[in-house]
């Protein structure tokens, strides 16, 4: 688990590192400016920011933020335009809350959204290569039961994080971007959120649905469906005898710790790169009509 930790960090730092960089560059100076005549008046921050989400919007070819009838308060973003990124809103204010029926309709939403099939399947993958939990042995049979592990400790922690506690503490299991200050700002910001979120009645609360969620969930899975203590047979052929092998349970109080603490780290780097994402995406979007652009006959 810390191998494929250390995997997505690397990654997430790989992303973030050139937004860290644009945020610290001053603007270019434009040599014209002097020149009153070459001046034009610049549009309105409104007219602006509608123009950019627009085109961006277009380019992206899809819908944002904008939710579904019947899921208001939540959204339609994806992380990487693949995802879901249901729970995450771009708005500075806190929204009205979402009741016990719409926390468990999005979180049902995300969890068996068919991008997590590809997605267990590379956990899974990974889990195999480094051979984590060896109970669940090699070959085909070990790689099933590594991705059903996979897909079932994901979906219990979704439901416990975002639907279950937040429902019975009335907590808010959205998270809302922060969008401007430095990268260090938000980045502190982003990683707060899996200790401090907001209630349903509004005001600041301790984050109790991610932390004991995250560590009830890890609990129901380390302790149910992963690896027991086994035995294994190995004939020595010097001594010609048969040897047993005790390989100890993987239902321990030290794993489950170390499963919780896997998973709020994932969830805080993920929060991470929730915060940036729009960000990412503007880039991306941006990249794509300069190349349009570029193309085109006209020019």
């Amino acid at each position: 688990m810390q191998i494929k930790f250390a995997g997505c960090l690397f990654a997430a730092l790989c992303l973030l590192t050139p937004l860290a960089v644009a945020q610290q560059t001053p603007p270019p100076t434009n040599p014209s400016s002097s020149d009153p005549q070459q001046q034009t008046p610049p549009p309105s921050t409104n007219q602006q920011t509608q123009t950019e989400k627009e085109k961006e919007n277009a380019a992206a070819g899809q819908t944002g933020q904008q939710p579904k009838p019947g899921e208001q308060g939540t959204s339609n973003d994806r992380l990487f335009y693949a995802l879901p990124n249901f729970l995450t809103m771009e708005t500075k204010k806190q929204l009205p809350p979402l009741t016990v029926g719409q926390k468990f309709k999005v979180v049902t939403r995300g969890s068996f959204d068919p991008i997590q099939i590809p997605w267990y399947g590379f956990l899974a993958l990974v889990s195999q290569a480094e051979n984590s939990e060896p109970g669940f042995r090699q070959g085909w049979e070990g790689y099933g039961k590594r991705y059903g592990a996979a897909f079932a400790d994901g979906t219990i922690e979704n439901y416990m994080v975002g639907a279950v506690l937040p429902s019975l503490l009335h907590q808010d299991p959205r998270f809302y971007q922060l969008g401007h200050g430095s990268f260090w700002h938000r980045t502190g910001y982003a990683m707060s959120r899996n200790l401090i979120t907001f209630r349903d009645q509004g005001g600041h609360q301790f984050n109790f649905s991610e932390v004991v969620g995250g560590a009830v969930a890890a609990a129901i899975s380390t302790n149910t469906y992963h690896p027991k203590s086994y035995f294994t047979y190995r004939y020595n052929p010097s001594t010609g005898m048969t040897m047993a092998v005790f390989h100890p349970s993987e239902r321990t109080l030290s794993n489950t710790a170390s499963v919780w603490g896997t998973q709020y780290g994932y969830d805080t780097l993920t929060l991470v790169i929730k915060e940036f994402w729009p960000d990412i995406r503007r880039k991306i979007v941006h990249k794509r009509q300069g190349e349009s652009t570029s193309t085109s006959p006209n020019h």
